[in-house]
């Protein structure tokens, strides 16, 4: 007697099942990502726009905002969301080299996603020189590391490929860049090529794509440049120039970073371990005064001046690159959720204006399209990374290989300097910390170092 076939809706069902695990919840958490990303985007330019109206209204306000602003943000991020500190690439970094899903339960949880938004969109508000494309990728990361609790059998693997496909997914469609996603992932992030993972990584890339096409139009970050089919004579020396330029001013700002402890002054480093507001207050009233000298343009991420020097339409001071790496240093020294990709590239910009003065004869566009890639190069330490997320934002394929020559070299030029910055900064969230404040990061001299978590500026430099 032979047995009864099981249902047809019995079959319907298990196979439903079955596709919506294998798809449908990694398919949702794509969505996500790219609905989070745009919103996230938009949140920070209304935040921007609204501080920009208010300074240019009241010119001294800054002196007053920015430091209360500061010191809020402090206190918010050491009281309620340790973890979301800095860009949030090295906590991505951190989780997907060790434990994946004992570290993301520390660093990718949704309470960090939350402060992480919510914190950075405070800072802007107050002018401090952060961008969003940092934030994005650990907000893209901890979405889709948090969906393993809809695999009944998740597994390290699984857990794996969430985490990298969600922050590669969220630099995408920060930037408009599908192909910097990819080479994020793989350059930065993991250091290697994993074929089990490419088809999981693209199609997250594609799916937070046409989310963010679908709501913001096909656009390029920094719109089009138009490059002539003849190139100059001295661009190979411009190239060199350029890198070098470049990759000394990002290696010296890594080396800031990572060696607080040997320039900053002693007072303030007591002051930073003993009263860290109060420091978070100084360093918004540094930037607000910054920002007062450069007539307001080193405030925010920079994008609006970048994007100005390439049209055409904004003229900035030879010291912009200074003034805007100084501002730089000091929203990150307090340890404030922001990332540091944008107002990267609007120093490169910065540089690109100033070495127009050597190569006038040259298109500016030209010169700030290297010295962007340049810079960026040399402080991520990523040049393949680099040459790609702006190749794909200012459409400079014709560019492609002076911007991969530049790269190159300015990321060799940075290593004189200062180890790779992300890896290094994600040391100290490899284990888990001892006490509530994260583990001082190896490279300090340990005649800095005071209590876990007590270690002023330390502490502020590693929350990049």
């Amino acid at each position: 007697m032979s047995r009864a076939s099981p249902p047809l809706t019995s079959n319907v069902v298990r196979r439903a099942r079955r596709l919506w695990r294998q798809y449908g919840i990694f398919w949702l958490g794509a969505i996500a990502v790219g609905l989070v990303a745009v919103l996230y985007a938009r949140l920070i330019d209304w935040g921007y726009d609204a501080f920009r109206t208010m300074q240019h209204q009241h010119v001294w306000l800054p002196l007053v905002l920015t430091p209360a602003i500061g010191a809020a943000c402090a206190w918010l991020t050491r009281t309620f969301f340790r973890g979301s500190e800095g860009s949030g690439i090295p906590q991505v970094i951190a989780t997907l080299h060790t434990n994946t899903s004992n570290t993301g339960s520390r660093l990718l949880t949704f309470r960090i996603l939350a402060g992480k938004i919510a914190v950075s969109f405070l800072a802007i508000l107050g002018g401090f020189t952060i961008g969003r494309e940092g934030p994005t990728v650990q907000v893209g990361a901890a979405l889709m590391f948090n969906l393993r609790r809809l695999y009944p059998r998740s597994n390290a693997l699984i857990e794996r490929q969430l985490v990298l496909a969600g922050a590669a997914a969220g630099l995408s469609a920060a930037f408009n860049t599908p192909l910097a996603g990819i080479v994020f992932a793989i350059e930065e992030l993991t250091r290697s090529f994993e074929a089990r993972a490419s088809g999981v990584l693209i199609t997250a890339i594609i799916i937070a794509g046409v989310i963010a096409l679908g709501l913001n139009g096909n656009y390029t970050y920094f719109g089009t440049i138009e490059i002539g089919a003849h190139f100059p004579d001295l661009l190979a020396v411009a190239v060199v120039l350029t890198a070098i330029v470049t990759g000394i001013a990002g290696g010296v700002f890594c080396w800031l970073l990572l060696n607080t402890a040997r320039w900053i002054p002693a007072p303030l480093r007591k002051l930073h371990g003993e009263r860290p507001v109060v420091f978070a207050a100084l360093c918004g009233l540094l930037i607000a005064v910054v920002g007062l000298i450069s007539g307001g343009t080193t405030f925010g991420s920079g994008y609006a001046e970048a994007r100005g020097l390439l049209e055409g339409t904004e003229h900035l001071s030879m010291f912009y690159p200074l003034l805007k790496m100084i501002s730089m240093v000091g929203s990150y020294l307090p340890g404030i959720p922001g990332g540091i990709f944008a107002p990267s590239l609007s120093i490169g910009a910065g540089f690109g204006n100033v070495l127009h003065m050597v190569f006038d004869s040259m298109q500016l566009q030209m010169l700030i399209a290297l010295a962007m890639v340049g810079y960026l190069a040399a402080v991520t330490q990523s040049p393949i990374t680099s040459f790609v997320i702006v190749m794909e934002m200012i459409n400079g394929h014709a560019l492609v290989i002076s911007l991969m020559a530049t790269a190159l070299i300015s990321s060799r030029v940075s290593r004189v300097f200062a180890p790779p910055l992300y890896d290094a900064l994600a040391q100290r969230y490899m284990a888990p910390p001892q006490q509530p404040a994260p583990a001082p990061v190896p490279e300090v001299p340990e005649a800095l170092l005071g209590d876990e978590g007590d270690a002023a500026p330390v502490d502020a430099a590693t929350r990049q």
